[in-house]
């Protein structure tokens, strides 16, 4: 357990002191009445005494302890608990490949998927999880899933076009990081370049699309030049249920660019972004119609799990101060007549 206001444990010092007083406070009080004479006390007295005396003593530690619990409820105190919440997962796999730096979508490609991208994030309630991964000739998951949006724009912004293209590794990281979100374990941030790369260990095939709580946003322009082959990572994904929705990033006309002294023509691959969504049983956008990502929402179905959460139990403690004081303050007037 921590606190949001330790400072005010400082306060239980003043407890310890305030039961000295009270005890010096009764026996000063014994010792005026024991002055009146020495009267003797009878033998029939002494039980009722000695009931008064235990009753006085358990009503103060009523008190003493309602005072202390009061005082951690002062401090805010916090527990990690699993709490059940309902949740989904989108993973945004970016391609960060050199073509992406085509401008025959203004200002260029990459922009424009970042832009399409942050619309799609602005749209979703807390109860979904985004995840970012970025690939070029591998895999590479920079944001674990995270319904804190300003972590994951963040993760976005920070992107920036590098070498080749490997659109399998980019559907293959993504399911990484989807199997490693519903186990309950943080992925791992690494690049894959191995053409051979697939999750382990393989699982029994279900049909396409009935893994609802996970989906794969591509956001590509298709053109693919590394292993393995899209077509079969999309196959992987459709093996688990998982949707891959993507999104074609450029145009059918497509733009010269200069890499390494060279010039490459890159134009966007729509027939393999569309059978890629096909195979998974998603569906195919273009980036400059991003208003239509919000339908991906519409078929993802939240499932329940239990996440260890800090969270703040201050009420608890609070609630349970004012019970104790409540009961001592009764028996304190039910059984000697005042609060002590």
């Amino acid at each position: 357990m921590s606190f949001l206001w330790p400072t005010m444990l400082a306060l239980l010092l003043l407890i310890p002191l305030g039961a000295w007083l009270y005890l010096l406070v009764g026996a000063r009080r014994r010792g005026r009445l024991a002055g009146f004479g020495g009267l003797a006390v009878e033998p029939s007295a002494a039980a009722p005494a000695r009931r008064t005396r235990l009753r006085r003593r358990v009503t103060a530690a009523f008190f003493v302890v309602g005072s202390t619990v009061m005082v951690i409820a002062l401090a805010r105190p916090q527990a990690v608990l699993s709490l059940p919440r309902l949740e989904g997962t989108v993973i945004l796999a970016f391609d960060v490949s050199g073509s992406m730096a085509a401008d025959d979508l203004k200002p260029t490609r990459m922009e424009a998927a970042k832009a399409a991208a942050r619309a799609f994030i602005e749209r979703q309630p807390a109860s979904v999880q985004i995840g970012v991964v970025a690939f070029s000739d591998g895999g590479l998951s920079v944001q674990a899933p995270s319904n804190q949006q300003a972590d994951v724009l963040a993760a976005i912004s920070r992107l920036t076009p590098t070498r080749g293209t490997s659109v399998g590794q980019g559907i293959l990281a993504s399911l990484k990081v989807i199997a490693a979100q519903e186990a309950g374990s943080n992925p791992d941030y690494y690049t894959n370049r191995s053409p051979s790369a697939s999750p382990s260990p393989s699982p029994t095939p279900v049909p396409a699309g009935t893994h609802t709580s996970a989906v794969i946003v591509l956001l590509t322009d298709g053109e693919n030049n590394q292993s393995p082959d899209p077509l079969q990572a999309a196959q992987a994904a459709a093996d688990r249920g998982v949707r891959i929705y993507t999104v074609g990033v450029g145009s059918a006309a497509g733009a010269d660019l200069k890499i390494d002294g060279f010039t490459v023509h890159t134009q966007l691959d729509e027939p393999t972004l569309q059978q890629i969504s096909q195979i998974s049983d998603g569906s195919y956008y273009k980036a400059d119609n991003a208003d239509q990502l919000h339908s991906i929402y519409d078929n993802l179905d939240s499932q329940l799990v239990l996440k260890p959460q800090a969270t703040e139990i201050t009420s608890i403690f609070a609630g349970a101060s004012l019970l104790i004081l409540l009961i001592g303050g009764v028996s304190s007037l039910a059984w000697l007549g005042r609060v002590p």
